[in-house]
């Protein structure tokens, strides 16, 4: 094979975990993932689908959700419509960010450790468990965060050409999710610090094109230039409504997701900023400086989040990829490959080791993977269907149901949607979570047709 297509095989295949862990394993992260892509983009290609509070009042842009909606109606057009499969046509675009990442990280690398040790930077970065459980998500978190890498691996490369293009991929960063300003604004700060003049007003000249877009498409959605952008910061930092909404957490409550940054990233980050370890393409600030930003604003805003982490997390995981590589090579060459290889292992050990961290919506792994793939199964055969024991938030919604149909949630018996739903023959599909109602639900009739975990999924 030749070298230099290497690296592009590697990302390719180390970017195959998160997109298919998303589309086979299902569930979600967190409700974001569902209400703030998957369902708008059903409404706005279909014309049905659960609407959050947010694009009632136009704190969101269509990018993201407008590419799906795009994606869904080409799916329809050639008669594609089982849920999982048009699940897996909406990764398709993710999946080739995720990589382009991945060859973000791997080009850093190379930089400061050379080609071909730096190939490993692909699966040590890509084989993480937080990356695995995050890339493949259709959250804002998962889109920025790559365009975050990309760009600053850009603006890292120097020339008016690469800063060009990184400041329109810093810029997709920020309309891809608007909490990614403050990383965004530090990058531009670190520029101007290392009096980059030229490379400055071309990233500048990048994200103003990114810019005049996002308030093109807000003017044709929302009917005035950057609404989503205004109500948002309006939102989450002038007025204080997020905090009052939402709740408040102590400073405290990000620490004790630490060992969410992977084991070998620590003394990689330390070996990082020696000067001596990397004197021609310099020190790890580029991935770093918005980094440490960005914590500093979420650790300091009042409410908190677990996958406000994600974005910090992964872009210090990239700074340390040069020092740990530089200090295995220091090792004997089959030193050098077990520690590689056992870095890996360490990166794919959180796999399952991060799902005790954090619980519901401030867990860092998927959440109710078997009632959405119950949902999806029962969809197929349903004219309606009883979600029993969850709330409209936590539910796979119209776009893992797959069609226009009533269907209805409650947590017990007694509530009056699951009576209803008893007495109206057209429910002929109920997913149940932890046996709730049960009794009820064979007594009207029903038969339980699968079990997967705490989900079961019955028909009559």
């Amino acid at each position: 094979m030749n070298s230099r297509h290497r690296p592009l095989l590697v990302a390719l295949l180390c970017a195959l975990p998160p997109a298919l862990a998303a589309v086979f394993q299902l569930g979600r992260l967190h409700p974001d993932e569902l209400f703030q892509s998957l369902e708008p983009a059903n409404f706005k290609a279909f014309g049905y689908g659960v609407m959050a509070w947010e694009w009632q009042t136009g704190l969101r842009n269509w990018a993201v959700p407008g590419l799906f909606a795009w994606l869904l109606k080409a799916c329809a057009a050639v008669g594609l419509d089982h849920p999982q499969a048009r699940r897996a046509v909406c990764e398709v675009p993710q999946y080739a960010l995720h990589a382009a990442m991945l060859l973000a990280a791997y080009r850093f690398t190379a930089r400061r450790v050379g080609a071909e040790r730096a190939l490993w930077a692909i699966p040590l970065l890509g084989l993480t468990g937080l990356v695995i459980h995050f890339a493949g998500r259709t959250m804002g978190e998962s889109w920025s965060t790559a365009f975050l890498v990309w760009g600053v691996e850009r603006l890292d490369a120097r020339g008016v050409k690469p800063a060009a293009l990184g400041g329109a991929l810093l810029g997709c960063a920020v309309v891809t999710r608007y909490g990614s300003l403050v990383p965004v604004a530090a990058a531009g700060g670190l520029v101007l610090a290392q009096r980059r003049w030229r490379d400055a007003l071309a990233a500048l000249a990048g994200g103003v094109v990114v810019a005049l877009l996002l308030g093109a498409l807000d003017w044709a959605t929302w009917g005035a230039p950057f609404h989503s952008l205004r109500a948002y910061v309006d939102f989450n930092v002038l007025s204080g409504k997020a905090a009052q909404q939402f709740g408040s957490l102590p400073l405290a409550f990000y620490l004790q997701f630490y060992l969410a940054l992977v084991l070998w990233a620590w003394p990689g980050l330390v070996v990082g900023f020696k000067g001596s370890a990397f004197p021609e393409a310099g020190r790890v600030w580029w991935p770093v400086v918005p980094a440490v930003a960005y914590l500093l604003a979420i650790f300091n805003t009042p409410h908190k989040e677990a996958r406000f982490l994600y974005p910090a997390l992964v872009l210090l995981s990239v700074a340390a990829l040069p020092g740990w590589l530089w200090l295995l090579a220091k090792r004997s060459p089959r030193l050098e490959r077990a520690a590689l290889v056992l870095s890996v292992a360490a990166g794919l050990a959180q796999v399952p080791g991060l799902v005790r961290y954090g619980s519901g919506d401030d867990a860092l792994s998927p959440q109710r993977p078997e009632q959405f793939r119950l949902w999806v199964k029962g969809g197929r055969e349903a004219t309606a269907m009883l979600l029993v024991n969850e709330g409209v938030w936590g539910s796979p919604g119209f776009f893992y149901l797959g069609k226009n149909i009533p269907w209805a949630r409650c947590d017990e018996a007694s509530e009056p949607q699951f009576q209803q739903a008893m007495a109206t023959p057209q429910f002929n599909r109920v997913v149940t979570i932890q046996g709730r109602a049960m009794p009820e639900l064979l007594a009207a009739g029903f038969k339980v047709l699968e079990v997967q975990g705490e989900a079961t999924l019955l028909g009559r």
